[in-house]
C-alpha cells in the first residue's frame, strides 16, 4: 500500500469514526444503562514469548476506542512498538460474547486492524491482521487483551495488555 493510499484510507476511517460516534451517541442503552463509550489508552504493554530478544515491553503512545455498542468498537492510535519504531493502527472490534460480574463487563471477539511500523514486515509498511480480543471493563477503567502470533523473522509474538480510561 502506498503512502497516498494509506493516507486516504485513514481519512475515510476518520470520517467513518465521526459518523459512528454520531450514530452511537443516539444508540439505545445497553444492559448496564450506558450509551456509546469513548476510551483513551496510553499505549500497550507487551509480554513477548521470546524473552531472549530483549524487545520493548512498554509501548507508550495514545489510542482512542469508540465503542458504539456493546458488540462494536473502532480503535485508532499510535505508539512506539516493541522494535522502537512508530506504529500507527486502526481497527474494528467485533465483540459478540458478553458476561457481567456486578459492574464489571467481559466481552470477547476479534479485532481486524491495519498496522504499520514493523521494520521486518513489509518494510515497515501497512498490513492487515485479525487478532483475538478480550475486553474487561469497569465504569471508568478497562483492559483489552490480545495475542499477537509469532511470524518468524517478521513479527515477534506477545500477549498485549492495553489499559484504557473511559472519558465518556
Amino acid at each position: 500500500m502506498t503512502v497516498g493510499r494509506a493516507c486516504r484510507a485513514l481519512r475515510v476511517l476518520a470520517a467513518s469514526i465521526g459518523w459512528l460516534c454520531t450514530v452511537g451517541a443516539h444508540a439505545d442503552t445497553d444492559s448496564v444503562g450506558s450509551q456509546a463509550k469513548i476510551w483513551l489508552s496510553p499505549g500497550v504493554y507487551s509480554w513477548h514469548f521470546d524473552r531472549s530478544k530483549k524487545l520493548r515491553n512498554k509501548n507508550v503512545g495514545l489510542g482512542v476506542e469508540f465503542a458504539v455498542s456493546p458488540d462494536h468498537a473502532v480503535m485508532v492510535g499510535s505508539l512506539i512498538n516493541s522494535n522502537g519504531a512508530r506504529t500507527r493502527y486502526a481497527g474494528y472490534a467485533w465483540r459478540p460474547l458478553h458476561s457481567h460480574f456486578g459492574n464489571l463487563g467481559l466481552a470477547a471477539g476479534v479485532v481486524a486492524g491495519a498496522f504499520d511500523g514493523y521494520p521486518n514486515y513489509k518494510g515497515g509498511g501497512w498490513f492487515v491482521a485479525p487478532l483475538p480480543l478480550i475486553s474487561l471493563e469497569g465504569r471508568r477503567l478497562g483492559i483489552n487483551l490480545s495475542v499477537i502470533p509469532t511470524l518468524k523473522n517478521r513479527v515477534d509474538g506477545a500477549i498485549s495488555i492495553q489499559i484504557k480510561l473511559r472519558i465518556r
